[in-house]
């Protein structure tokens, strides 16, 4: 099976700004729905969340957190959620909840406030 990277896109801030990985909202094993965000960025005083490719499963992270990042790098990989007849995506997951097998959405870590 192949798996989807996350790639950071160019954010358009000019080569003098650093981008670091910031936060992920995901770590590997989890459920990811496509279009959900997975990684946080900081490209100077902005941040961009880094949307997940695929539904499916983040199987690595690439980009980990502090770590500093060029446009068109992969991130991260995810594997595709298959469904029943074989094929990948096929509603076997959403952000209605449905989740994959028998569960729900599993618990996000969420930002510490301070």
């Amino acid at each position: 099976m192949r798996h989807a990277a996350v790639i950071l896109p160019d954010l358009g801030t000019g080569p003098d700004v650093p981008i670091v990985v910031s936060y992920w909202f995901a770590s590997p094993g989890e459920e990811v729905w496509e279009g959900e965000r997975l990684v946080e960025v900081l490209a100077g005083p902005a941040t961009f969340d880094v949307p997940a490719p695929v539904t499916g499963r983040l199987v690595r992270i690439h980009g980990r957190e502090d770590d500093r990042v060029e446009p068109g790098s992969v991130l991260g990989l995810v594997a595709p959620a298959v469904d029943e007849a074989g094929g990948s995506g096929g509603g076997r997951s959403g952000p209605d909840g449905r989740g994959f097998e028998g569960g729900g959405r599993s618990p996000r870590r969420r930002r510490p406030t301070s």
